[in-house]
């Protein structure tokens, strides 16, 4: 404790030392001096804080008062615009088409038509008198009513009843999940046979009825009824829609053909008011912003179009009451003008349809059944007409013409000797020969091979005679040359591969063997062999080995007749916005020439080619072909050709291929024709006769042409 004491007194004194000299305030002091200042602080943040309140207040106020008040009007309409609710008609008319003389070929057809549009809430007892309901008033087709729905009709109505025919043995299997509920449905279902017997010709239309009002999407309208629809049966149902609980009428729209079914195919088809949209395109339409129950454009033209042709829907805002208040009127499409003439298209069919049945019964045509043709402009790559036709054999051995046109763009040919423009082109090319290279026309052996000879032995030709005779050994020698080769009478014959590369870059040059670019969906490219042997070498040549499509050989012989330019066919010439009456008065668009390439080659052998194809109709093998028109240029072909007779997928019977291309007149032509045979002939039998139908087809429809364009 004595030295606590002796060391606490010296640090007390250090500490009142120090206290004296620093002048230290009292602690209470300096307490209330910080209480001050923090209370100034708080007060002066208070004031700040209801400063920014009060200003806040105010705009908000000022803001309120300009939006309750002064802009009432503008958010009242905001507000209506955000909660009402807008719908769409089902449907609207499409456009109408046209051929290039504005001779209307499609139009719209007003339709009577009765749907339902299932309720909010209808129970299925409501749906069921509906069914009823209706069934007094229309008469109904129930010829697609199968037994399965009309026992599910039974079902809906005596379910209760149903579920008694259910055994406790196959309960207690539901129960333990040994069957399901769609088990018991179809148990019950092979139970009431009986009970369905005694139904009516009335149950059975009010079964159908309630099929269709119950098939399909809940949301979407059904089509009760859109044909034979009477004035009596529309103006009932329409008079009853208050006591039809989702029962309604309205008129639709069909397509009409004015011209029956001339060229219809290619005009194409839309989905059918029950339709829609088809489920192989649904991703594409769906992508694009259409609905699943649109009517829309399924093939060819109607469908390569459907951006022009389809028309806009009338919009609707819906009321409180559920009654509907136009917004926007419906519109039709727009019209399309093609550029089909419609006379020489029903004379083309016409004369198809006759000329494949005359055939059918001349010698030598057991595996012939169709023909192809296109004519056009060769200055444009308009399509003035074309068209195929294919005869069937009904169940009593008599021959029917069916519509084969969609071949023209979709199957190949093998097209012979036409092709041998070409094909002097690629000599002229190459330096195989030049204007009037003179070759012999002899029989071509390669080791190991049959020998291939043109139709007739000529001796010592020219290009011209060569074309204008259609010979084979020219251009076999002219092949032989392309490819590097050294001919020597039944030898071994090696050839350069790269010839092939070269004859196709030619002759794609036609448009052969490439797509011609034609408006439509659908377009084939033919076949292209993949062997480079030397003797398929000789074959090409000659048109007997790659195949072309119809459209293509129109490509190839319009690329000639115009001088070298390889021009897009086309369809649809014009686009016009729709107006009130018959006439097309807004354009909105025109389908220009377009020029998808030229010839690689010097005028000078376009224009001897074109003298060759000259020769071959006024004093060649063509002769007749282009009608009274004698001032015409073409090119025949006849090639061997390979179809499957038994169906097993393998080729197994040789035919003979007919064909013909030219153009009119041979300076400046204004048309241009191609014809196409396939299997018009064959050489069993000992028979060699081959019909003329290619020769008939082409002079008739040449001589028609110029009566309608004189």
């Amino acid at each position: 404790m004595l030295k606590s004491k002796k060391i606490n007194k010296p640090l007390k004194n250090k500490i009142k030392h120090n206290t004296k000299k620093v002048n230290i305030k009292p602690i209470n002091k300096i307490r209330k001096s910080n209480s001050r200042y923090l209370r100034d602080i708080i007060e002066k943040r208070y004031l700040f804080i209801i400063i920014i309140m009060a200003i806040l207040f105010i705009i908000i106020g000022i803001w309120l008062f300009k939006m309750q008040i002064l802009d009432s009007d503008k958010y009242e309409i905001k507000l209506a615009s955000a909660t009402e609710v807008h719908i769409e008609s089902s449907s609207a008319p499409r456009g109408r088409i046209y051929d290039r003389n504005h001779h209307l070929l499609v139009d719209n057809e007003a339709i009577k038509t009765i749907y339902y549009k299932k309720p909010n809430g209808v129970t299925t007892k409501e749906e069921v008198e509906l069914a009823y309901n209706l069934a007094d008033i229309i008469d109904i087709d129930y010829s697609n009513l199968t037994d399965y729905r009309l026992k599910n009709f039974w079902y809906v109505q005596y379910k209760e009843i149903g579920l008694k025919k259910i055994t406790e043995e196959e309960w207690d299997n539901y129960h333990k999940r040994k069957i399901t509920d769609n088990d018991i449905k179809n148990l019950i279902f092979d139970r009431i046979d009986e009970e369905i017997s005694s139904f009516e010709n009335r149950d059975k239309e009010a079964a159908y009825i309630y099929y269709l009002m119950n098939k399909g999407y809940s949301y979407a309208e059904k089509i009760i009824k859109n044909k034979n629809v009477t004035e009596e049966e529309y103006a009932k149902i329409s008079e009853n829609i208050d006591n039809l609980k989702g029962i309604d009428t309205k008129l639709d729209w069909d397509r009409i053909y004015l011209y029956g079914d001339v060229f219809k195919s290619i005009l194409g088809t839309v989905s059918s008011n029950t339709q829609g949209i088809p489920q192989e395109l649904a991703s594409y339409y769906l992508d694009n912003g259409y609905s699943l129950d649109d009517r829309v454009g399924i093939s060819y033209l109607e469908y390569q179009y459907e951006e022009y042709l389809k028309g806009t829907k009338a919009t609707y805002k819906v009321l409180n009451d559920n009654s509907y208040e136009l917004i926007s009127e419906g519109k039709r499409g727009n019209d399309i003008v093609l550029t089909i003439d419609i006379e020489l298209q029903k004379y083309l069919e016409q004369l198809l349809t006759d000329e494949v049945l005359r055939a059918k019964s001349e010698p030598n045509t057991e595996y012939y059944n169709h023909s192809f043709v296109v004519i056009s402009d060769p200055n444009t790559g308009e399509i003035l007409a074309m068209g195929g036709k294919q005869a069937l054999k009904d169940s009593n051995g008599k021959y029917y013409v069916v519509d084969y046109t969609p071949g023209v763009v979709t199957l190949p040919v093998t097209p012979g000797s036409i092709v041998k423009g070409a094909s002097m082109m690629v000599g002229y090319k190459y330096q195989a020969i030049d204007i009037g290279s003179v070759l012999l026309d002899e029989c071509i052996k390669i080791k190991d091979t049959k020998e291939k000879c043109s139709w007739q032995t000529m001796g010592y030709i020219n290009d011209i005679y060569a074309l204008q005779n259609s010979s084979n050994a020219y251009q076999y020698k002219i092949a032989i040359k392309v490819g590097g080769g050294n001919y020597i009478y039944n030898q071994a014959l090696s050839l350069d591969s790269d010839a092939f590369k070269k004859y196709r870059d030619m002759y794609a040059e036609f448009g052969l063997g490439v797509k011609t670019g034609i408006d439509l969906p659908v377009e084939s490219l033919g076949y292209m062999g993949t062997s480079t042997l030397p003797g398929h070498l000789l074959d090409f040549s000659i048109g007997q080995y790659d195949t072309y499509t119809p459209i293509q050989l129109s490509q190839y012989i319009n690329t000639i007749a115009n001088g070298g330019k390889r021009l897009k066919p086309y369809l649809v010439k014009e686009i016009f916005a729709p107006s009130n009456d018959e006439e097309l008065k807004e354009s909105i668009y025109k389908n220009e020439v377009e020029v998808l390439g030229t010839l690689s080659i010097d005028k000078k052998y376009i224009d001897r080619v074109r003298e060759g194809f000259n020769a071959v109709v006024t004093r060649g093998l063509g002769y007749g072909y282009m009608g009274y028109y004698t001032n015409s240029s073409g090119k025949t072909g006849t090639s061997q050709s390979f179809i499957d007779t038994d169906n097993d997928g393998m080729v197994d019977t040789e035919t003979i291929t007919s064909s013909f291309i030219g153009y009119s007149p041979s300076e400046n032509p204004r048309m241009s024709i191609v014809v196409v045979s396939p299997d018009i002939s064959h050489s069993y039998g000992g028979s060699s006769y081959q019909s003329a139908i290619t020769k008939r087809l082409s002079s008739s429809l040449v001589n028609r042409y110029f009566e309608l364009y004189k």
